[in-house]
């Protein structure tokens, strides 16, 4: 999917995001994989010091984490990278 689609599909409040499609999403807007502890994958960014903490539940994204890492992007001021 489409990132910039996928955000604003995110801030309308859509809670069916495939974990996947969120995994592409938080990877866009500058966040590393660290390390994946159990059902725990955890994403850092260069520039923030709060981690993003995402686990998978039958595949789909977890509503109040999708939740906690709008609030981050908005708090950092963080934008979207380039797609290609």
């Amino acid at each position: 999917m489409n990132k910039r689609k996928l955000l604003k599909k995110l801030l309308g409040g859509s809670k069916n995001i495939r974990f996947g499609d969120l995994v592409a999403l938080v990877e866009a807007f500058g966040f590393q994989l660290e390390r994946v502890k159990g059902s725990h994958h955890i994403f850092e960014h260069p520039d923030v010091a709060v981690i993003v903490n995402l686990q998978s539940r039958k595949g789909k994204a977890i509503p109040y984490q999708v939740k906690q890492f709008l609030e981050i992007i908005e708090q950092q001021n963080l934008q979207l990278g380039d797609e290609e």
